[in-house]
């Protein structure tokens, strides 16, 4: 096998042959229908603390998964040994296990008029940039990084660690109906968690960069000093009294609420009646001037893709225009139980970005907080009290409390709690201060009202 391939062990060329391979011992067996992904990833971490190397790892895997189709009963199966022996097997576990299931009439390829043809497969969009790192260098930096940290001020008194990542995958896929498509990415991230204070006044925070392309991280250092920074900002924290005021969301927690809402209106979560938004599409979720929109082709981009994990053509839209539901999050399966057309999201949603008609360039943090004016400035959620049937929030949280739009002291050991059909009606403004987590873009976020569970 080429080993000088990018750092891959299998060329793109060798996955297209597997790939047609197990399309030919399918449709032998008698599958009606079958669809094939071969993928492999390659990468480096490695983690110091305290300035001492704790780990350094090196990962390489592979798998090609298939799903044999008899009509409308499915079977699934996967092998990491790409042998033809291990592919007639691996066929044949998938066409036994579609042969004793029950037909489900959702089930099925895409319809031809959804899948990824031409030019829409081949859209490059700059999503491979491999890191030509060795251990040593990695190592190098998450030491820099780290003694950035401990460096910035002598309360900063100890270290849960700074890490280097480099990943890098590619994959091809095919089905029955035509569709052939694959490309490479990567990921790469640094990132370290520092300790400010001690005894019973001792806080934690952390902070990070990721990016597909390494020369677009951060510099250590950089991430360090804000880590540092950021721990810092918390000592002294205290608890407050029970309330319910206005809320401020940090941006790269503002974007666990778009969270939320894809995961309320994904063709899953739908059609089991297991969402808070049920039936929501043209129907008014967040204030006017809020839109959500999408971009599966913005280069570079974290949640950028050509075509979704079906094979369907991805498309940019408004999801939220004017605060009312434009689209759900579908794919071929979910559009089939709601009696709807795929939107091209087996896989997850693809670039969101959040946006607000009221959001003027200059509203940055300081902005934001005089917007705020009294209330809660959160910065760090803890624990899972979200129950996306009802829609309850409840968190434990950590930030600052506000007077007067400005921070007077840090918040610990409370809870934040309310219902997200409200918290997004609620929405009285959205940041310039936009910060992209994963796929999703959005500022901090304020909501006009929750509730505070303190002293």
């Amino acid at each position: 096998m080429p080993q000088d391939n990018h750092g891959f062990a299998y060329s793109r060329e060798q996955f297209q042959q597997l790939v047609e391979d197990t399309l030919s011992i399918a449709r032998q067996l008698g599958g009606s229908d079958a669809a094939v992904e071969v993928s492999e990833g390659a990468g480096l971490s490695v983690s110091v603390r305290k300035g001492q190397v704790e780990n350094v790892e090196r990962n390489r895997d592979k798998s090609i998964g298939v799903t044999v189709y008899i009509g409308q009963r499915r079977g699934n199966a996967s092998t990491s040994d790409f042998s033809r022996t291990a592919l007639e097997q691996t066929v044949r576990a998938a066409y036994d296990i579609a042969r004793f299931t029950a037909e489900d009439p959702a089930a099925g390829l895409p319809d031809d008029a959804d899948i990824a043809r031409g030019d829409e497969v081949t859209r490059d969009l700059d999503l491979f940039h491999p890191w030509d790192i060795d251990a040593e260098r990695a190592v190098e930096l998450a030491k820099v990084c780290e003694a950035a940290a401990l460096s910035t001020d002598r309360r900063i008194t100890n270290s849960e660690g700074a890490g280097v990542s480099a990943q890098q995958s590619h994959f091809w896929a095919g089905n029955s109906r035509g569709f052939r498509g694959g490309y490479a990415s990567s990921r790469h991230s640094l990132s370290v968690a520092p300790i400010a204070g001690k005894g019973d006044d001792m806080q934690r925070d952390a902070w990070y960069s990721s990016m597909r392309d390494p020369n677009e991280l951060a510099a250590p250092e950089a991430v360090g000093r804000y880590a540092a920074e950021r721990a810092l900002s918390r000592l002294r924290s205290r608890k407050i009294a029970t309330c319910e005021v206005p809320v401020l969301f940090e941006s790269t927690l503002a974007a666990g609420l778009v969270g939320a809402y894809v995961q309320a209106t994904s063709g899953g979560a739908l059609y089991r009646k297991a969402s808070f938004l049920p039936d929501s599409l043209g129907q008014q979720v967040f204030p006017e001037h809020i839109d959500l929109v999408e971009d599966p082709h913005q280069p570079k981009g974290k949640g950028s893709a050509p075509f979704d994990d079906e094979g369907v053509v991805t498309r940019a839209r408004h999801v939220v225009q004017g605060g009312r539901v434009q689209g759900y999050f579908l794919s071929s399966y979910s559009a089939r139980k709601l009696g709807m057309r795929t939107t091209g999201h087996a896989g997850g949603s693809q670039n969101l970005t959040l946006k607000s008609a009221l959001t003027q360039a200059g509203d940055d943090l300081e902005a934001m907080l005089r917007k705020l004016g009294r209330g809660l400035f959160v910065i760090e959620l803890m624990g899972q009290g979200v129950n996306y049937v009802t829609g309850d929030y409840s968190r434990g949280a950590a930030g600052f409390w506000v007077e007067g739009g400005r921070m007077v002291h840090p918040v610990h050991e409370i809870t934040i709690a309310g219902n997200l059909r409200d918290m997004f009606r609620n929405i009285a403004a959205v940041g310039a201060d936009a910060y992209t987590l994963g796929t999703k873009t959005v500022g901090s976020v304020l909501i006009e009202r929750m509730k505070i569970a303190g002293l």
